[in-house]
């Protein structure tokens, strides 16, 4: 799956859908699938290697610490999380070393709002709209750091708001413009401008 021009590959949908949650963060510089091998010791003695599924590296400028990640089904880790103890600790303890965090993502955690979102708006992402309408919305959210949506339609798209609602769902989509995923996408909705 191609994120910030890279291709990350997954095995699973829902490690597919752990990537889509990332698309519109701003703050993600990079993700990595697979991205170390860390040897552990099992419970039954035994000396293994588990390669987490995944790195997630934020724009240092946040103070947002990278993520080493596991992915898996609730209803497969909730069961053998004992079992699987030996290497998450060894996976807590690689990160931790690293200034990272370690963390488990199930389908609680990865398919919600923000997933909700980031399909919704995947529609919009390959359109192409008038530059100099794309220019006035973004002058306007830089003066106002923020406006919501209905108001941005009624001050730049008076009379095309079919167009107008495209065109701001392409803004947030693509990335020029930004909103909380985690929040229903509507007219309601608020729109800020990129830092």
């Amino acid at each position: 799956m191609p994120f910030r021009g890279q291709g990350v590959s997954y095995e699973s949908g829902l490690e597919r859908d752990f990537i889509r949650i990332w698309l519109l963060d701003p703050e993600v510089v990079a993700i990595v699938a697979q991205p170390a091998q860390i040897p552990f010791t099992a419970r039954n003695g035994r000396s293994y290697i588990y390669p987490p599924d995944f790195f997630v590296q934020f724009d240092e400028r946040t103070g947002r610490k990278p993520l080493l990640v596991e992915v898996k089904m609730r209803e497969q880790w909730v069961p053998n999380w004992r079992e699987w103890l030996p290497k998450w600790k060894a996976a807590y303890r690689y990160a931790c070393d690293r200034g990272w965090e370690f963390r488990i993502y199930d389908e609680t955690r990865i398919r919600g709002p923000v997933l909700e979102s980031v399909e919704f708006l995947q529609r919009y992402r390959n359109l192409n709209f008038d530059p100099t309408f794309t220019s006035a919305v973004l002058n306007t959210l830089s003066n106002m750091k923020a406006a919501p949506f209905h108001h941005l339609i009624a001050r730049h798209f008076t009379g095309n708001e079919a167009i107008g609602r495209s065109h701001l769902w392409h803004l947030i989509a693509t990335g020029q413009a930004l909103a909380d995923l985690e929040e229903p996408l509507d007219e309601f909705t608020i729109m800020r401008a990129r830092k």
